[in-house]
């Protein structure tokens, strides 16, 4: 039970959350859910970085360009006339430069989120991944609109204001890329006790 309770999350304010002043409104929204932060920390970060957070495989830049190619098809778009090929990996080649400098394009805030069911609980929060089909009342649906087909025209990343982690292995690792052990801080906070105690 101590587990499920105290299961932590990485939730990463990516540039344009912190550009547009929304990184006081995210965390109130997680902890007035009884969720707490218990690392918090901006920083500038850079190419190595990144290469270390994001998946290595092939098969992940082939899943990004897929994903380029069916969002062009949807909205009858030519990937050849805007992207210059219709090779799943070239495109998701393209989309994957764009998210490095989508993240490095500002400062990013990393924090750890604790509580139960921390991980579905923020990407509840958080809202649909692409903006334009998240729901009002999750931080994608109330403070962005963002489309993939305008980002893929654009030859850019969707701004989609922040990242939150999807599995518990990949909270764990992100974590672990994220902060050192001794910046990760354990405390209660005081309503813990009237929500959460048997």
């Amino acid at each position: 039970m101590k587990k499920i309770k105290q299961e932590r999350t990485l939730v990463l304010m990516k540039p344009d959350g912190v550009m547009r002043g929304l990184t006081g409104e995210v965390i109130k929204r997680i902890e007035r859910r009884g969720l707490k932060v218990v690392a918090l920390k901006m920083v500038q970060v850079d190419r190595k970085h990144l290469e270390n957070h994001f998946p290595k495989e092939d098969s992940w830049v082939e899943r990004l360009g897929e994903k380029g190619l069916k969002t062009f098809a949807e909205y009858k778009l030519d990937p050849k006339q805007h992207m210059g090929t219709d090779d799943k990996k070239e495109i998701g080649k393209v989309v994957k430069e764009s998210l490095f400098d989508y993240m490095t394009s500002g400062p990013v805030v990393a924090m750890v989120i604790e509580g139960i069911h921390a991980i579905d609980m923020v990407r509840k929060l958080a809202g649909h991944t692409l903006p334009a089909f998240a729901e009002m009342g999750t931080i994608r649906g109330d403070f962005s609109v963002d489309s993939p087909a305008v980002a893929n025209v654009e030859k850019r990343a969707v701004k989609n204001i922040m990242h939150a982690s999807e599995t518990p292995e990949e909270a764990k690792n992100e974590i672990d890329l994220w902060f050192e052990k001794d910046e990760i801080h354990d405390y209660r906070r005081a309503e813990e006790s009237v929500a959460f105690d048997a």
